[in-house]
């Protein structure tokens, strides 16, 4: 298969791949501008409506472990292109929706795409920088997480000029295209290649220890130190998805969709796009710190500022300008999850199947999509206060930083060994250690 110009050069591999994640990210990042008139169009709870947000999460997660399978196999091209044909269907077949049960079919097809999409870009980072982890998996995760602030102000526009039908038609489209046309510029390195010799090995952090084992999905499926990443990063998330899906719920409640931070932008509006700027720029930043001080420690700082962003939401919500500084604060810490632990998972279980490995860790997402979209949304229902939702969301933050500093940071390096450029890397299947 010949291969495009552009495909030949590592950075631009990156580019390709940010640019496709910024044009997905409308469908996670922009959900909650539609989920009020989606209650009020198809006349059903928010709990109902927030059901496709859980639905979405749990698709564009649960399979990426197959997705990652395929781009291991297949290649990142074809199933990219697959998924950007997905993501435009959705947001389409979203649009012309008339009924409940229509609508969860159409996100749970842009869930397919989204995971295809991101899984692809974040494998084939982690595969062209084996001395880049955290950076490289930094810039694709955060152009996932930045990409819907330029379109944050047009959707909403869109929605309240000409309703929420046609911002989910016209942009459907838009990013379908995008996306299709990008994935003809990825591919995989081959398994022989290494970047830059000797100046690989003087690009690997000291404090970031890797395996010299590629394990398969399997083995990795067999150990302690996978479990307790997932469970850490399940954990985490909770708290990032809460303040992403529910963000304009928890804002009309106070009265803050009305409310003008600036003229003309309410704080909803200003708190969301500073919350995706912030959530793209701080991805490649925790991924450059984590380069430098370690995985596990720059985890253990994250989430812990979490817990007392959130802590802090929970007394000062009602005020907006204090809404927007909290939940973007709250988003700048939960940025560090996806780069941190795709990253750990190369770092720990090797690059050979790291689209996959990749995958099944990312799967944690949809676990905490269900506490976060319907769960926090049934909790409101029962309690009349998203108070409980946020105690929730801190306890969870603390929980998670405790465990990656005190349990699974010791529990890798028990299992790594420093990286030694001149040692062949070693099949899993003839030199398992740690099975623990």
């Amino acid at each position: 298969m010949s291969t495009p110009g552009l495909a030949i050069n590592r950075w631009w591999q990156l580019v390709a791949c940010m640019i496709a994640m910024v044009a997905i990210a409308n469908l996670q990042y922009t959900w909650t501008l539609f989920t009020v008139p989606l209650s009020t169009g198809l006349n059903a709870r928010l709990s109902d409506v927030q059901l496709t947000f859980t639905l979405f999460i749990l698709t564009q997660s649960w399979l990426v472990p197959i997705e990652g399978y395929l781009v291991d196999r297949l290649g990142a091209r074809i199933v990219v292109a697959v998924g950007g044909l997905l993501v435009g269907l959705s947001w389409v077949g979203s649009g012309l929706a008339q009924s409940l049960p229509a609508l969860y079919g159409c996100y749970v097809l842009g869930g397919m795409g989204v995971g295809a999409v991101y899984g692809a870009c974040v494998g084939t980072a982690l595969k062209w920088f084996p001395d880049r982890r955290g950076l490289a998996a930094g810039l694709v995760v955060g152009a996932y997480g930045a990409g819907a602030a330029v379109t944050v102000i047009p959707i909403q526009r869109t929605i309240e000029h000409s309703g929420y039908n046609s911002a989910f038609i016209t942009w459907g489209i838009l990013q379908g295209i995008v996306v299709t046309v990008l994935a003809r510029f990825m591919v995989a390195p081959a398994s022989s290649w290494k970047p830059g010799g000797r100046q690989y090995a003087a690009a690997t952090p000291e404090r970031v220890e890797q395996s010299a084992v590629n394990y398969t999905p399997l083995q990795m499926l067999k150990m302690g130190t996978f479990h307790l990443m997932y469970l850490v990063s399940a954990l985490v998330t909770f708290g990032g998805l809460v303040v992403t899906a529910q963000l304009k719920p928890i804002a009309t409640a106070y009265g803050l969709d009305k409310t003008a931070v600036i003229p003309g932008v309410s704080a909803v509006a200003l708190a969301l796009m500073l919350n995706l700027i912030v959530g793209g720029m701080t991805r490649p930043l925790w991924g450059w710190l984590s380069d430098r001080i370690g995985r596990y420690s720059t985890m253990a700082m994250a989430f812990g500022l979490g817990a007392l962003g959130i802590l802090a939401l929970v007394e000062l919500v009602q005020h907006a300008i204090w809404f927007v500084i909290l939940s973007s604060f709250t988003v700048f810490t939960w940025g560090a999850t996806f780069v941190l632990f795709s990253a750990a998972i190369g770092d720990v279980f090797g690059s050979e199947y790291a689209a996959t490995n990749n995958g099944i860790q990312y799967t944690s997402k949809g676990v905490a999509s269900i506490f976060a979209g319907w769960g926090a949304a049934k909790l409101l229902e029962a309690t009349g206060s998203w108070t409980p939702v946020l105690w929730a969301a801190f306890g969870c933050n603390l929980l998670a930083a405790i465990l990656a500093f005190f349990c699974l940071k010791p529990m890798v390096a028990k299992i790594t060994v420093r990286r030694d450029v001149s040692a062949p890397s070693t099949p899993a299947s003839s030199h398992l250690v740690g099975s623990r």
